[in-house]
């Protein structure tokens, strides 16, 4: 036999690496580096498939669908906030609140294509937990009652999700111009309160967030107990 002929013949499957096993966690590493390099929107079963060198449907075995696979996505990406101001014992646990909350934000910034999305997807993850885990246990440092730090975390956790969602995407740069534009334009005869405050309306000054968590935070520590009665 020549040597063309050796290197003709065709490779037996045998003789090829074996592909990794499949995993719920191999899954979601691998939608995490297409969601990086190409956006969320790219983040398919399809997508997976090829990239895992499978089938869509194999994907299905451990992702039911792609809104739990982007909520899976969600909670690995959740492993970059810092944690560390909940595990501090020095300074006021509100500013420390602020500056939990404020590393939140700046993850979903760092993925505006994920930002909007995780105003609807549900984390059900340890990585998710322990941002929960994090934000309770500062407001029970305040004294917070259990009840309203219940509920409180859900209205800390959904500001700051809207907050980062509002500046997501190149779409909503364009359509927060709108807003500003007509708000700018507004006719004092028919909008004066708008007119006279419009410079204040669209102001984005660095502290804007930490004023909302703040209003927030005094809310939940002064608001009615919630009607919660445990079964």
């Amino acid at each position: 036999m020549t040597s063309t002929d050796r290197t003709s013949t065709p490779r037996s499957r045998r003789e090829r690496p074996a592909k990794p096993a499949l995993s719920r966690s191999g899954i979601v590493a691998a939608a995490v580096r297409v969601l990086r390099a190409e956006g969320l929107g790219k983040v398919t079963m399809r997508r997976l498939a090829a990239e895992l060198d499978t089938g869509p449907a194999s994907l299905y075995v451990y992702v039911r669908n792609t809104d739990e696979l982007h909520a899976a996505v969600l909670d690995a990406l959740l492993a970059e906030v810092d944690l560390a101001p909940a595990r501090d014992t020095g300074g006021d646990w509100r500013e420390r609140l602020t500056r939990l909350l404020t590393s939140y934000r700046d993850m979903l910034f760092r993925h505006p294509s994920l930002a909007r999305s995780a105003l609807t997807v549900h984390p059900s993850g340890e990585h998710y937990l322990d941002l929960v885990e994090a934000v309770l246990a500062l407001l029970r440092e305040g004294g917070v009652s259990d009840a309203r730090a219940a509920w409180g975390v859900d209205l800390l956790l959904q500001h700051v999700t809207a907050t980062a969602a509002e500046h997501a995407g190149e779409d909503g740069t364009d359509t927060m111009e709108a807003a500003f534009t007509a708000i700018d334009e507004a006719s004092p005869a028919r909008h004066p309160e708008i007119a006279r405050l419009a410079g204040v309306l669209v102001a984005g000054a660095p502290g804007r967030l930490a004023w909302g968590v703040a209003t927030l935070i005094a809310g939940i520590e002064t608001a009615p107990e919630p009607p919660y009665h445990p079964s």
